[in-house]
This record gives C-alpha cells, structure tokens and sequence, in this order.
C-alpha cells in the first residue's frame, strides 16, 4: 500500500485511526501510573484496587463482543461514537467521586471504549490498506507510543499540581477524546458490515490438544500481563522500594521493552523454530520475573524491568499461532481464545489485590508466579507432546 495512491477521504481515515489509537494507548496504560495517586487520593484496599484493573479488563473483554454485533443494527459511525464515549464518563467518575462501587463502573467503562476502538481501528486500517502488515504494524505503534509518553505526563502533572495532578491528565484524556469524538464523526467510512457464515458450526476445537495447548499458555500468560503492566508501580511504592517518580518511570521502561520484543520478533523470530523462541522467551519471563522479586537496587530492578518486557514481548503472538489450524478451520476458535484469554486478565488483578490487603503487596505481586510457572509448563506441553502433531498436520 502506497499512501500517496490512497483516496483524500482514506487518507483522511487513516491518520484518524493512527490519532486515536494513540489516544486509546495513552489512556489504557495510564492506569498503572495512576492507582497507586487514586488509591491515596481515596483511601481505597488494595482488593479494591485490583478490582479496579478488574473492571477495566471486564469492559474490554465484553467491548469485543459488543463492538461486533451492534454496527449490524446500527452502522458502523453510530456505534463508534457511542462506545468510544464510555471513556469520558469513566475519567469524568473517577474525577469526582471515590465511591468504590462508581469507581469500578468508571473503569469499566474506560475498558468498553478501548476494546470498541481497538476492534473498530484494526479493522478500518486492515480494510483501506488491503491487510499491508506496515500499515498495521504503524497503527499499533502509535498504540505504543501512547502508552510510553503517559507515564511521563502523570509525572509531570504531578509536579506542576500537586496530588491532583492525576485529575489534570483525566481532563487532559476527556479532551482528546472530545477531539477523537469529532475525527470519527467526519470519517467516510463503509457502513457495510459482513456477516461471515462459519466454515464448520461446531466446538470441535475443543478436542484439539493444540487449542487446549494455546488456552494454557494465554491464559496464564494474560494473568500475569495484566498485574505486571497494572500493579508493578503501586507494588514499588507500597513496598518503598522506590519513590513515586521512579516507579511511575519503570512503567514506561517496561512499555519501551516490550515494543522492542514485539519487534524482534517480528524481524528476527523467523531464524528460530515456532517451538524454540516460544520456549526462550517463555523462560526468559519466568527468570527476569522471579530475578525482579528480588531486586532492591535501582540497576537490578532497571535490567530485570528490560529483561521482562523484552521476553514478554513475543508470548501472545507467538502462542496464538500454535493454535493456526484451529483457528482457520473454526473461526469461533478465535473468539473462545480471546473471551477464555480474558478471563485470566480479568481474575488476577483482584486476587493480587486480595492478597495484597491479607498478607503484603510483595504476596499479591509473587502470586503471579504461579500463573508464570504454569504458562511455562504449557509451553514445555507443547515442546515436548503437541509440537510433533503440529508438524503431522
């Protein structure tokens, strides 16, 4: 795809989605920056604070379903623009109130609008560049872009406005989506939405030991990616490991790392066999992970940080094509993986909280061990049993 060979009205669109992505990653990953702020701000537990991230991945999950079903009856435009307006009323809640059952709704509600954007802009981008893998590859950078430069911003509000600073950066959020708002709202966009009629109309898949294989792996690997990337600032400051300037920083370090792990992947992953970069980026996570409770020095938690991001980087993609065959022949595969998936996401943030407030933080944040350990056994699972019936295929 050239951009210069693009219609003005798909050139139009793309540099809106490529904007509002940003916006949806500046915003979705703010919030490990933030909770440890809102947390003091409102003397919450630390089990509500991990429902909170509960919230949060609860509504990006349902957005998934939703985001598909309602263009059908209302057109593609309206149910953007209705979906990605959840967010505003999110910020806005967590702005004036530190009632814990609205504060949930208000995270809740940020997850519907991220996971309507996300599935709304893949698509539209996947559509007008005919699937060229730079534009999407493009898209989701500015995905990432967003999620580094707002901890910063968190940081630099902090010190221009005090404790309140976190409400400034709500706004700040609330305006862009305002802008957004009116983007999606001047976009010429298809209103066509394609009903695919499935290939095989069963649960088959559930019998594949390689889509069980791929269950194992996602779901554990999203429990620990949602309490890593949620809970690993507030982790640093309860435990007084770090200041709070620091541990908001560690936020973007570990976004920076991760990025470039998707990118080896991407441009090196095919030197190696699918089984033995799952296998060394899969240990690699479980070592920096357990190096990383147990680091108390800056330089150690700053080389474990890199280290982690780095190998998490490829798990997710690198594990969704073990289940490649499934995934072609049932296209509901796709779905019970990402639903099954989220689940994990959605479970582990509030069993660290629990945790957190019976035992310590340093409990709630080692409990994601567990869920490591077992990811890894699932992908030793796959080396050692399914990789042969892979190749039998």
């Amino acid at each position: 795809m050239r951009y210069k060979e693009l219609s003005a009205s798909d050139r139009y669109i793309l540099l809106c989605c490529y904007f509002i992505f940003f916006v949806n990653g500046f915003y979705a990953m703010v919030f490990g920056a933030i909770i440890p702020l809102i947390s003091t701000e409102y003397q919450l537990s630390d089990t509500v604070s991990g429902l909170l991230l509960s919230g949060h991945q609860l509504g990006n999950l349902i957005a998934g379903l939703v985001a598909g079903i309602l263009p059908v009856y209302y057109g593609r435009k309206k149910s953007i623009l209705f979906l990605s307006s959840f967010v505003m009323l999110g910020f806005f809640l967590m702005i004036i109130t530190g009632n814990p059952l609205l504060l949930i709704s208000a995270f809740f509600f940020t997850g519907i609008s991220r996971g309507s954007i996300s599935n709304f802009n893949n698509k539209t981008v996947n559509d007008i560049s005919h699937s060229d893998p730079a534009a999407l590859n493009l898209l989701h950078s500015t995905f990432a872009v967003g999620a580094l430069i707002s901890p910063f911003l968190v940081v630099g509000a902090g010190r221009w406005f005090g404790a309140t600073g976190w409400k400034w950066v709500a706004g700040l959020i609330i305006g862009l989506i305002l802008i957004s708002q009116v983007m999606f709202s001047k976009m010429d966009v298809n209103e066509e939405v394609e009903v695919t009629s499935q290939k095989v109309k069963d649960y088959s898949f559930f019998k594949d030991p390689l889509f069980i294989n791929t269950v194992i792996i996602l779901f554990f690997y999203l429990c620990a990616e949602s309490v890593i990337t949620g809970w690993l600032v507030k982790y640093f400051i309860d435990a007084q490991i770090l200041q709070v300037t620091q541990a908001q920083l560690i936020s973007s370090l570990l976004w920076v790392a991760i990025l470039l792990g998707r990118l080896f992947c991407v441009f090196y992953g095919h030197h190696f066999t699918k089984g033995n970069l799952i296998t060394g980026i899969s240990l690699g996570m479980t070592v920096f992970y357990f190096l990383l409770l147990s680091s108390t020095s800056l330089k150690m938690i700053l080389f474990s940080v890199i280290g982690l991001g780095f190998t998490m980087g490829g798990v997710y993609p690198t594990a969704m094509t073990i289940a490649g065959v499934s995934i072609k022949k049932y296209p509901m595969a796709m779905g019970w993986l990402l639903i099954i998936g989220g689940v994990g996401a959605i479970l582990m943030p509030t069993i660290t909280g629990v945790l957190s407030e019976k035992f310590s933080v340093f409990a709630g944040i080692a409990a994601v061990v567990v869920a490591i350990v077992i990811m890894f056994i699932g992908v030793l699972w796959y080396r050692l049993v399914n990789e042969k019936k892979e190749g039998l295929r």
